[in-house]
Order: C-alpha cells, then sequence, then structure tokens
C-alpha cells in the first residue's frame, strides 16, 4: 500500500474503516482488538443509525458474540470489517427494495 492520500472514494472508504477501527481499538487493552467496552462505544457513536440501540447490553453482547469469530472474547480488524461490510449489504438492499418516489 502506497504511502500516498487516497485519490478515490473507495480509498477514502477503506482508509476511514482503518482510522475509525483504530480510534476505538486503542482504548484498552489489545490495541489490535476491539474488547467489549470498545465495541460498544464503536457501535453507539458510528453505527447507531444502523444498528439501533448499541446501548441495549444483550444487543451489545449479541453483535459481539456473532462478531468474535474465533471466541477470544475481542473483535479483531477482520471481524469488524465483516460487520460493516455485512451492515452495508443490508443498506444495499433495503434501498434497493425501497420504491422509488414519484414526483
Amino acid at each position: 500500500m502506497s504511502s500516498t492520500e487516497p485519490t478515490t472514494s473507495l480509498e477514502n472508504a477503506m482508509q476511514l474503516m482503518i482510522q475509525t477501527f483504530h480510534k476505538y481499538s486503542g482504548n484498552e487493552g489489545d490495541k489490535l482488538t476491539l474488547s467489549r467496552g470498545e465495541l460498544k462505544e464503536l457501535l453507539t457513536a458510528e453505527l447507531g443509525n444502523y444498528l439501533g440501540n448499541a446501548q441495549d447490553k444483550d444487543a451489545v453482547d449479541k453483535v459481539m458474540k456473532d462478531l468474535d469469530a474465533n471466541n477470544d472474547g475481542e473483535v479483531d480488524f477482520t471481524e469488524f470489517v465483516i460487520l460493516v461490510g455485512a451492515l452495508t449489504v443490508a443498506c444495499n438492499d433495503f434501498f434497493q427494495d425501497k420504491p422509488e418516489k414519484k414526483e
């Protein structure tokens, strides 16, 4: 990967995903993973509009359980990308199924 600034929208999106993950992963414990608390903070601050009530302890626990593929109690970057990818697919499906407004 080049050290130059991204030039395309997709490169910007990728850089933002990386920066967002590390903004939260470095707050406690392992700097390369999200603890349950870091995940909750990220979900609330960054994905609240798409995930609904990320303040709900059971909802955060379910997301953590679903994402933590290797069952180590933390979410690594790969597991985080799976979440973002799945949400992106769900949003795409939602907006494709939504009827267009006629003017």
